[in-house]
């Protein structure tokens, strides 16, 4: 077990005839040098430590920029797909504006022409009807007159 800077302060060594007891002396120095290894072994491990802490920071802080620098791509290539598909569906639409506008156009260009075929029909059945009539009429003229 290590001992605190203040309990080292706090040894008093017994004296001994010629000074102080060597044995005493001895074991409490060597418990010292166990308690000063223990501290520098400590701080040796807690340094590798900060190292491969700081390391890993650094290797962090890489790994940040590059998902910021992938964050800003991703945000540019989604603004330039929403641009491109913003500018495909204005394309599409004007395109579908000019196709119904084509459509309508034949449409009433194809009216004009049924209309007019109807027309046109209509005279043929009337005038083909009087003709009928008027051979009608000469034909029953005809029987009484016989």
């Amino acid at each position: 077990m290590g001992l605190s800077p203040v309990e080292i302060k706090h040894i008093r060594l017994e004296r001994a005839l010629f000074g102080y007891k060597r044995t005493f002396v001895d074991a409490t120095l060597e418990e010292i040098a166990e308690s000063y290894e223990d501290v520098w072994r400590d701080r040796a491990d807690l340094g590798d430590k900060v190292e491969h802490l700081e390391r890993e920071l650094v290797r962090f802080r890489e790994l940040e920029a590059l998902l910021r620098t992938t964050l800003v791509s991703a945000e540019r290539a989604s603004q330039e797909l929403k641009e491109q598909a913003r500018k495909e569906s204005e394309l599409l639409l004007t395109e579908a504006h000019a196709e119904a506008r084509a459509v309508t156009r034949r449409a009433h260009a194809e009216r004009e022409y049924l209309a007019a075929e109807a027309r046109r029909i209509r005279s043929l059945l009337r005038s083909a009807l009087e003709a009928l009539a008027f051979e009608e009429a000469e034909s029953t003229e005809e029987r009484e007159a016989a």
